[in-house]
């Protein structure tokens, strides 16, 4: 099987606990069925999910993403294959973005849209191995 990893941030619409509960079912139920496995950073103004699995599965979750409107701005940052799973155990691991992601004023400012590749990736790599 090709795995793929696709990182993407999108700016929450209609942020609130439910909203964010109803986006954790949808995305585990649908990971489970599709075989991809990531991890979620999310708070008010800022989403980040990495998402791992087989490529077309991995782009279909994308591409439903993309049409749901609780999600504003998606902006792809990462997309390749891969070797190996970083979140193999996860359906979607949720961490509710802790201070060690942009603050709020950075991302006001524009810091999501000026992030690279690495430091996106960086964020979930220290989920998985936390400091």
């Amino acid at each position: 099987m090709n795995l793929f990893r696709a990182i993407y941030t999108s700016q929450p619409f209609g942020f609130d606990e439910g909203i964010l509960g109803g986006i954790l079912i949808d995305a585990r139920r649908a990971n489970l069925r599709d075989g991809v496995t990531g991890a979620l950073i999310c708070r008010a103004d800022v989403y980040l999910q990495w998402l791992e699995g087989p490529e077309d599965m991995v782009r279909a979750t994308l591409a439903r993403i993309k049409r749901d409107d609780r999600h504003l701005e998606v902006t792809l940052h990462v997309a390749e294959p891969v070797t190996e799973r970083v979140f193999g155990d996860w359906a979607m691991l949720h961490d509710p973005a802790a201070t060690w992601i942009w603050t709020q004023k950075e991302v006001a400012d524009g810091a999501v849209e000026r992030a690279t590749p690495a430091e996106i990736t960086g964020f979930f790599l220290r989920l998985r191995r936390p400091a």
